[in-house]
Protein backbone atom coordinates (compact mmCIF):
# COMPACT_ATOMS: atom_id res chain seq x y z
CA UNK A 1 0.00 0.00 0.00
CA UNK A 2 1.35 2.99 -1.12
CA UNK A 3 -0.44 5.95 -0.09
CA UNK A 4 -0.71 9.50 -2.16
CA UNK A 5 1.00 12.56 -1.42
CA UNK A 6 1.75 15.85 -2.93
CA UNK A 7 4.43 18.80 -1.42
CA UNK A 8 2.07 21.58 -0.27
CA UNK A 9 3.37 25.05 0.50
CA UNK A 10 3.12 25.30 4.74
CA UNK A 11 1.42 29.17 4.17
CA UNK A 12 -0.30 29.72 0.92
CA UNK A 13 -1.25 25.47 0.58
CA UNK A 14 0.08 25.80 -3.18
CA UNK A 15 0.60 22.45 -4.14
CA UNK A 16 3.21 20.38 -6.55
CA UNK A 17 3.55 16.70 -7.47
CA UNK A 18 5.62 14.40 -5.26
CA UNK A 19 7.75 13.89 -8.09
CA UNK A 20 8.83 18.29 -8.50
CA UNK A 21 12.19 18.93 -7.52
CA UNK A 22 10.86 22.30 -5.65
CA UNK A 23 12.39 23.67 -1.91
CA UNK A 24 10.32 26.47 -1.74
CA UNK A 25 7.17 27.68 -2.90
CA UNK A 26 6.77 29.70 -6.28
CA UNK A 27 4.20 31.56 -5.31
CA UNK A 28 5.32 32.75 -1.86
CA UNK A 29 8.62 31.65 -1.09
CA UNK A 30 7.66 29.63 1.72
CA UNK A 31 8.79 25.66 2.58
CA UNK A 32 6.98 22.80 1.48
CA UNK A 33 5.52 19.63 3.10
CA UNK A 34 5.10 16.46 2.62
CA UNK A 35 1.18 15.89 2.88
CA UNK A 36 -0.78 12.21 2.92
CA UNK A 37 -4.15 11.19 2.78
CA UNK A 38 -4.76 9.30 5.55
CA UNK A 39 -8.50 10.12 6.23
CA UNK A 40 -10.23 7.15 5.28
CA UNK A 41 -7.11 5.08 6.18
CA UNK A 42 -7.45 2.44 8.97
CA UNK A 43 -4.25 2.85 10.94
CA UNK A 44 -5.10 -0.63 13.47
CA UNK A 45 -4.49 -2.28 9.98
CA UNK A 46 -1.25 -0.35 9.78
CA UNK A 47 -0.10 -0.65 12.80
CA UNK A 48 -0.39 -4.99 12.60
CA UNK A 49 1.92 -4.63 9.28
CA UNK A 50 4.68 -2.68 11.32
CA UNK A 51 4.52 -5.21 14.29
CA UNK A 52 6.54 -7.98 12.62
CA UNK A 53 9.33 -5.99 10.52
CA UNK A 54 12.23 -5.13 11.29
CA UNK A 55 12.98 -2.16 13.69
CA UNK A 56 14.04 0.28 11.31
CA UNK A 57 12.55 3.16 10.02
CA UNK A 58 11.21 1.34 6.65
CA UNK A 59 8.90 -0.56 9.31
CA UNK A 60 6.77 2.30 8.84
CA UNK A 61 6.74 2.49 4.80
CA UNK A 62 3.63 2.61 3.97
CA UNK A 63 3.76 6.65 5.47
CA UNK A 64 6.70 7.20 3.67
CA UNK A 65 5.14 7.59 0.46
CA UNK A 66 8.51 6.99 -2.27
CA UNK A 67 8.71 4.12 -4.70
CA UNK A 68 12.43 3.40 -5.18
CA UNK A 69 14.00 0.70 -2.83
CA UNK A 70 14.94 2.16 0.04
CA UNK A 71 18.71 2.94 0.59
CA UNK A 72 19.00 2.09 3.97
CA UNK A 73 22.17 1.23 6.74
CA UNK A 74 19.12 0.30 9.32
CA UNK A 75 18.65 3.57 10.70
CA UNK A 76 16.17 4.08 13.37
CA UNK A 77 15.42 1.57 16.12
CA UNK A 78 17.81 3.31 18.55
CA UNK A 79 17.44 2.65 22.11
CA UNK A 80 14.92 4.00 25.16
CA UNK A 81 16.96 4.40 28.32
CA UNK A 82 15.44 5.10 31.94
CA UNK A 83 18.21 7.89 33.07
CA UNK A 84 17.17 7.99 36.79
CA UNK A 85 20.40 9.90 37.93
CA UNK A 86 19.93 12.10 35.42
CA UNK A 87 16.34 12.86 36.62
CA UNK A 88 17.62 13.55 40.24
CA UNK A 89 20.51 15.94 38.69
CA UNK A 90 17.34 17.66 36.69
CA UNK A 91 15.01 18.14 39.14
CA UNK A 92 12.23 15.77 37.78
CA UNK A 93 10.49 12.44 38.61
CA UNK A 94 11.23 10.56 35.30
CA UNK A 95 13.87 11.10 32.81
CA UNK A 96 13.97 8.83 29.39
CA UNK A 97 16.56 9.36 26.59
CA UNK A 98 15.94 8.55 22.98
CA UNK A 99 19.41 7.93 21.76
CA UNK A 100 19.62 8.90 18.34
CA UNK A 101 23.64 8.79 18.58
CA UNK A 102 23.07 5.12 17.88
CA UNK A 103 22.46 5.43 14.11
CA UNK A 104 24.75 4.05 11.20
CA UNK A 105 26.67 7.40 11.05
CA UNK A 106 26.48 8.38 15.04
CA UNK A 107 23.01 11.44 14.62
CA UNK A 108 19.99 11.26 14.10
CA UNK A 109 20.45 12.59 10.66
CA UNK A 110 20.40 9.43 8.89
CA UNK A 111 16.58 8.88 9.50
CA UNK A 112 15.67 11.70 6.71
CA UNK A 113 19.27 11.12 4.81
CA UNK A 114 18.04 7.58 4.17
CA UNK A 115 14.76 9.32 2.88
CA UNK A 116 16.19 11.63 1.29
CA UNK A 117 18.64 9.98 -0.62
CA UNK A 118 16.22 7.45 -1.98
CA UNK A 119 14.21 10.35 -3.26
CA UNK A 120 17.27 11.32 -5.01
CA UNK A 121 17.21 8.15 -6.53
CA UNK A 122 13.95 7.74 -7.47
CA UNK A 123 13.78 11.31 -9.35
CA UNK A 124 17.04 9.84 -11.35
CA UNK A 125 19.49 12.52 -9.63
CA UNK A 126 23.81 11.65 -9.56
CA UNK A 127 24.84 14.66 -7.12
CA UNK A 128 23.48 15.25 -3.67
CA UNK A 129 24.43 18.10 -2.20
CA UNK A 130 24.55 20.16 1.52
CA UNK A 131 25.89 22.78 3.44
CA UNK A 132 26.27 21.45 6.90
CA UNK A 133 28.06 22.12 10.60
CA UNK A 134 28.71 18.26 10.34
CA UNK A 135 26.32 15.95 10.97
CA UNK A 136 24.43 16.30 7.93
CA UNK A 137 27.07 15.83 5.91
CA UNK A 138 28.48 12.75 7.61
CA UNK A 139 24.89 11.15 7.06
CA UNK A 140 24.94 12.56 3.13
CA UNK A 141 27.70 11.32 2.69
CA UNK A 142 27.73 7.96 4.21
CA UNK A 143 23.74 7.22 2.42
CA UNK A 144 25.27 8.62 -1.03
CA UNK A 145 28.21 6.05 -1.12
CA UNK A 146 25.74 3.42 -0.06
CA UNK A 147 23.52 4.91 -3.64
CA UNK A 148 26.33 5.39 -5.94
CA UNK A 149 25.94 8.95 -5.84
CA UNK A 150 28.14 11.72 -5.58
CA UNK A 151 28.18 13.95 -2.67
CA UNK A 152 29.00 17.56 -2.33
CA UNK A 153 29.29 19.29 1.07
CA UNK A 154 29.69 22.97 1.90
CA UNK A 155 31.59 24.15 5.79
CA UNK A 156 32.42 26.78 7.39
CA UNK A 157 36.38 26.87 7.35
CA UNK A 158 35.77 26.67 11.31
CA UNK A 159 33.78 24.92 14.09
CA UNK A 160 33.16 21.94 12.58
CA UNK A 161 33.78 19.28 14.84
CA UNK A 162 36.59 16.92 13.84
CA UNK A 163 35.04 13.40 13.73
CA UNK A 164 32.10 15.03 11.65
CA UNK A 165 34.63 16.13 9.07
CA UNK A 166 36.89 13.29 9.24
CA UNK A 167 33.55 11.12 8.59
CA UNK A 168 32.51 12.99 5.80
CA UNK A 169 35.34 13.05 4.36
CA UNK A 170 35.95 9.16 4.64
CA UNK A 171 32.65 8.31 3.02
CA UNK A 172 34.44 10.15 -0.22
CA UNK A 173 32.05 13.96 -0.28
CA UNK A 174 33.94 16.10 -2.26
CA UNK A 175 34.08 18.86 0.57
CA UNK A 176 34.30 22.32 0.40
CA UNK A 177 34.85 25.06 3.30
CA UNK A 178 34.12 28.58 3.48
CA UNK A 179 35.31 31.43 5.43
CA UNK A 180 31.39 32.48 6.13
CA UNK A 181 29.40 30.54 9.33
CA UNK A 182 26.71 27.84 8.33
CA UNK A 183 24.00 30.27 7.26
CA UNK A 184 26.40 31.47 4.88
CA UNK A 185 27.32 28.65 3.55
CA UNK A 186 23.24 27.36 3.42
CA UNK A 187 22.48 30.49 1.34
CA UNK A 188 25.32 29.83 -0.58
CA UNK A 189 23.90 26.32 -1.54
CA UNK A 190 20.42 27.73 -2.27
CA UNK A 191 21.18 30.67 -4.36
CA UNK A 192 23.69 28.28 -6.33
CA UNK A 193 22.69 27.26 -9.85
CA UNK A 194 22.86 23.65 -9.55
CA UNK A 195 23.02 21.22 -12.19
CA UNK A 196 19.95 19.17 -13.68
CA UNK A 197 21.52 16.15 -11.73
CA UNK A 198 21.96 17.61 -8.47
CA UNK A 199 19.70 17.57 -5.70
CA UNK A 200 19.83 19.29 -2.61
CA UNK A 201 19.70 17.45 1.04
CA UNK A 202 19.12 20.12 3.68
CA UNK A 203 16.22 20.18 5.77
CA UNK A 204 14.70 22.37 3.12
CA UNK A 205 14.02 19.31 1.06
CA UNK A 206 10.57 18.40 2.78
CA UNK A 207 11.18 14.55 2.16
CA UNK A 208 14.03 14.60 4.87
CA UNK A 209 11.43 15.34 7.35
CA UNK A 210 9.38 12.00 6.25
CA UNK A 211 12.60 9.79 7.55
CA UNK A 212 12.45 11.83 10.87
CA UNK A 213 8.81 12.29 11.44
CA UNK A 214 9.52 8.23 12.11
CA UNK A 215 10.82 9.32 15.76
CA UNK A 216 7.64 9.50 16.82
CA UNK A 217 6.39 6.85 15.48
CA UNK A 218 8.91 5.02 17.93
CA UNK A 219 8.17 6.80 20.72
CA UNK A 220 4.96 5.93 20.81
CA UNK A 221 4.92 2.20 20.28
CA UNK A 222 7.99 1.97 22.86
CA UNK A 223 5.71 3.90 25.41
CA UNK A 224 2.06 2.96 24.27
CA UNK A 225 0.93 6.48 25.64
CA UNK A 226 1.76 10.25 24.76
CA UNK A 227 1.30 11.61 28.31
CA UNK A 228 5.01 13.07 28.42
CA UNK A 229 6.83 16.21 27.24
CA UNK A 230 9.74 15.89 25.10
CA UNK A 231 12.41 17.91 24.94
CA UNK A 232 14.32 18.70 21.94
CA UNK A 233 17.88 20.58 20.89
CA UNK A 234 16.97 22.37 18.19
CA UNK A 235 19.97 24.17 15.07
CA UNK A 236 18.04 24.52 11.93
CA UNK A 237 14.26 23.47 13.38
CA UNK A 238 14.29 20.27 11.35
CA UNK A 239 13.65 17.78 13.92
CA UNK A 240 11.08 19.33 16.23
CA UNK A 241 9.28 19.95 13.15
CA UNK A 242 9.48 16.04 11.90
CA UNK A 243 8.42 15.17 15.13
CA UNK A 244 5.64 17.10 15.24
CA UNK A 245 4.49 15.99 11.99
CA UNK A 246 4.82 12.62 13.06
CA UNK A 247 2.61 12.85 16.05
CA UNK A 248 -0.11 14.28 13.47
CA UNK A 249 -0.29 11.77 11.45
CA UNK A 250 -0.68 9.17 14.59
CA UNK A 251 -3.48 11.34 16.03
CA UNK A 252 -5.10 11.32 12.23
CA UNK A 253 -4.56 7.65 11.42
CA UNK A 254 -6.82 7.89 15.13
CA UNK A 255 -3.67 5.75 16.84
CA UNK A 256 -3.59 8.59 19.36
CA UNK A 257 -6.00 10.65 21.56
CA UNK A 258 -3.44 13.37 22.49
CA UNK A 259 -0.16 14.81 21.61
CA UNK A 260 2.90 15.42 23.56
CA UNK A 261 4.01 18.71 24.78
CA UNK A 262 7.06 19.42 23.02
CA UNK A 263 10.46 21.35 24.51
CA UNK A 264 12.53 23.32 22.26
CA UNK A 265 16.09 23.73 23.26
CA UNK A 266 18.82 26.13 21.71
CA UNK A 267 22.55 27.39 23.27
CA UNK A 268 22.22 31.18 24.65
CA UNK A 269 24.80 32.01 21.77
CA UNK A 270 22.42 30.45 19.28
CA UNK A 271 19.03 31.27 20.10
CA UNK A 272 16.90 32.70 17.44
CA UNK A 273 13.97 30.60 17.76
CA UNK A 274 13.66 30.53 21.37
CA UNK A 275 14.04 34.65 21.69
CA UNK A 276 11.38 34.66 19.22
CA UNK A 277 8.78 32.18 21.40
CA UNK A 278 9.77 33.84 24.32
CA UNK A 279 8.69 37.28 23.09
CA UNK A 280 5.49 35.49 21.97
CA UNK A 281 5.91 36.92 17.88
CA UNK A 282 6.45 35.44 14.75
CA UNK A 283 9.20 37.46 13.65
CA UNK A 284 12.91 35.41 14.15
CA UNK A 285 15.43 37.70 14.37
CA UNK A 286 18.65 35.76 13.42
CA UNK A 287 22.20 35.79 15.47
CA UNK A 288 24.59 36.97 12.60
CA UNK A 289 27.80 35.51 14.56
CA UNK A 290 26.06 32.16 16.47
CA UNK A 291 28.40 31.06 19.11
CA UNK A 292 28.05 28.03 21.37
CA UNK A 293 30.23 25.03 21.87
CA UNK A 294 27.51 22.98 20.49
CA UNK A 295 28.46 22.99 16.92
CA UNK A 296 25.42 20.91 16.10
CA UNK A 297 23.40 23.78 17.03
CA UNK A 298 25.50 27.22 16.33
CA UNK A 299 23.05 27.79 13.52
CA UNK A 300 21.51 31.75 13.77
CA UNK A 301 19.43 31.97 11.21
CA UNK A 302 17.06 28.42 11.60
CA UNK A 303 15.38 28.10 7.95
CA UNK A 304 12.73 25.72 9.17
CA UNK A 305 11.10 28.18 12.03
CA UNK A 306 7.89 28.57 10.66
CA UNK A 307 7.39 24.92 11.06
CA UNK A 308 9.07 24.35 14.41
CA UNK A 309 7.17 27.66 15.95
CA UNK A 310 3.99 25.83 14.61
CA UNK A 311 4.73 22.69 16.59
CA UNK A 312 5.61 24.50 20.40
CA UNK A 313 2.47 26.34 19.90
CA UNK A 314 0.22 23.67 18.46
CA UNK A 315 1.49 21.34 21.37
CA UNK A 316 1.39 23.80 23.86
CA UNK A 317 4.90 23.49 24.16
CA UNK A 318 8.28 25.81 26.10
CA UNK A 319 11.25 27.05 24.76
CA UNK A 320 14.20 27.19 26.58
CA UNK A 321 17.84 28.65 26.42
CA UNK A 322 20.78 27.37 27.97
CA UNK A 323 24.13 28.18 28.88
CA UNK A 324 27.43 26.40 27.45
CA UNK A 325 28.54 25.43 30.84
CA UNK A 326 24.93 23.79 31.85
CA UNK A 327 25.27 21.92 28.21
CA UNK A 328 28.13 20.55 29.40
CA UNK A 329 27.02 19.71 32.88
CA UNK A 330 24.67 17.96 31.40
CA UNK A 331 26.88 15.63 29.07
CA UNK A 332 28.59 15.02 32.00
CA UNK A 333 26.05 14.03 33.63
CA UNK A 334 24.34 11.56 30.91
CA UNK A 335 27.91 10.58 30.65
CA UNK A 336 29.27 9.91 33.80
CA UNK A 337 26.21 8.80 35.87
CA UNK A 338 24.30 7.13 33.52
CA UNK A 339 26.70 5.76 30.92
CA UNK A 340 25.00 7.33 27.77
CA UNK A 341 27.92 9.60 25.38
CA UNK A 342 26.19 12.01 23.66
CA UNK A 343 27.89 14.93 21.63
CA UNK A 344 27.41 18.55 23.36
CA UNK A 345 24.13 19.69 21.43
CA UNK A 346 22.17 16.71 22.38
CA UNK A 347 22.84 17.26 26.17
CA UNK A 348 20.95 20.76 25.40
CA UNK A 349 18.09 18.81 25.92
CA UNK A 350 18.81 17.92 29.47
CA UNK A 351 19.89 21.03 30.67
CA UNK A 352 16.85 23.06 29.10
CA UNK A 353 15.01 20.40 31.44
CA UNK A 354 16.39 21.36 34.38
CA UNK A 355 16.20 24.78 33.47
CA UNK A 356 12.82 24.79 33.25
CA UNK A 357 12.37 22.62 36.25
CA UNK A 358 14.60 25.09 38.16
CA UNK A 359 11.80 27.83 36.87
CA UNK A 360 8.72 26.07 38.05
CA UNK A 361 7.69 25.76 34.24
CA UNK A 362 7.34 22.07 34.07
CA UNK A 363 5.58 19.55 36.34
CA UNK A 364 8.33 17.88 38.12
CA UNK A 365 6.06 14.66 38.62
CA UNK A 366 6.61 14.45 34.72
CA UNK A 367 7.55 12.00 32.51
CA UNK A 368 10.25 13.75 30.20
CA UNK A 369 11.64 11.88 27.10
CA UNK A 370 15.15 13.86 26.25
CA UNK A 371 16.03 13.35 22.46
CA UNK A 372 19.57 12.88 22.31
CA UNK A 373 20.90 13.50 18.47
CA UNK A 374 24.22 12.43 18.23
CA UNK A 375 26.94 10.58 19.70
CA UNK A 376 30.10 11.66 21.98
CA UNK A 377 32.39 10.68 19.17
CA UNK A 378 30.61 13.09 16.57
CA UNK A 379 32.00 16.20 18.90
CA UNK A 380 35.08 15.22 21.12
CA UNK A 381 35.48 18.03 23.44
CA UNK A 382 39.01 18.73 24.41
CA UNK A 383 38.45 21.08 27.40
CA UNK A 384 36.82 18.11 29.27
CA UNK A 385 40.01 15.79 28.52
CA UNK A 386 42.05 18.32 29.82
CA UNK A 387 40.14 18.39 32.75
CA UNK A 388 39.71 15.38 33.44
CA UNK A 389 43.51 14.05 32.70
CA UNK A 390 46.26 13.22 36.08
CA UNK A 391 49.20 14.88 35.18
CA UNK A 392 52.28 12.92 34.29
CA UNK A 393 52.71 10.44 37.56
CA UNK A 394 55.09 7.92 38.37
CA UNK A 395 54.75 4.30 39.00
CA UNK A 396 53.80 4.27 42.54
CA UNK A 397 51.71 7.34 42.51
CA UNK A 398 49.40 5.63 39.72
CA UNK A 399 49.08 2.32 41.77
CA UNK A 400 47.45 4.91 44.70
CA UNK A 401 44.84 5.40 42.37
CA UNK A 402 43.82 2.03 42.15
CA UNK A 403 43.76 1.43 45.57
CA UNK A 404 40.60 0.09 47.53
CA UNK A 405 38.75 2.92 49.71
Amino acid sequence: MRLQAVQACISCKAEYSADEVVYRCSSCGSLLEVRLSLENVDGQRLLKRWEPREKTIWRYRELIPINAAAITLKEGGTPLYEAERAARWAGVKQILVKFEGLNPTGSFKDRGMSVGVTKAVELKKSIVVCASTGNTASSMAAYAAAAGLKPVVVIPRSGVAFGKLFQTILHGAKTLQVSESFDKALGMVLGSRLSAESYILNSVNPWRIEGQKTLAFELWEELKTTDYLVSIPVGNCGNISALWKGFKELHTLDLIRQFPRLIAVQAEGASPFVDMVNRGDDKLIPVENPSTIASAIRIGKPVNWMKALKAVRESEGLAEKVSDELILEAQRVLASEVGIGVEPASAASLAGVKRLAEKGMIDKNSTIVCIATGHALKDPNTEIISKQMYPDLMADEVSKLFAVR
